[in-house]
């Protein structure tokens, strides 16, 4: 993984399941291709002359081809996005990163910890891949790995619980 100015050094970040990719595509695939039919629905009514007026055919022509750029640009960006996703555990804390454009490191200490929930939708349990999610005493920390593989999502939830608990002990 590639090294950032925001980066503690020392570490070595682990990486998620190159399967999150699949199902991060399937997502965006039919995203687009949802907005792609709702952008041109006016181009098409525009064109059978079930509409003439509304909206001027530039604009009609537009819509999808927005619709479209924006699909394209996403899609260049989403294996990029997920190479950004890490995280690396320490003696105190679990760090997690993500982020292309605007990257975030977010370090939460073990004994803040109040649960770790694994959630595994059904795309995700397809490709056997899970979310591990951090919960703490404040709704402003959220979070998250997704793309875990479930063996490795069921690994850490149970090491962080534990280090959780026996932080929260020394307390």
């Amino acid at each position: 993984m590639r090294r950032e100015p925001i980066d503690p050094s020392g570490l070595e970040w682990s990486r998620v399941s190159p399967k999150y990719l699949r199902v991060r595509l399937l997502g965006w695939l039919l995203g687009s291709l949802v907005w792609l039919v709702v952008t041109s629905i006016p181009l098409v009514l525009r064109l059978t002359g079930v509409w003439d007026s509304f909206p001027p055919l530039p604009v009609a022509w537009a819509l999808p081809a927005i619709a479209l750029t924006s699909a394209v640009w996403r899609g260049l960006l989403l294996p990029r996005q997920v190479r950004a996703i890490g995280y690396a555990e320490r003696d105190d804390d679990l760090l997690v990163r993500q982020g292309v454009f605007f990257q975030r490191t977010m370090v939460v200490p073990y004994g803040r910890m109040q649960y770790v929930d694994v959630a595994v939708g059904p795309l995700e349990r397809a490709f056997g891949i899970c979310t591990l999610k951090l919960h703490t005493a404040s709704p402003a920390t959220n979070a998250f790995i997704p793309g875990l593989p479930t063996e490795e999502g069921t690994r850490l939830r149970e090491q962080l619980s534990a280090r959780g608990e026996a932080r929260l002990a020394g307390l």
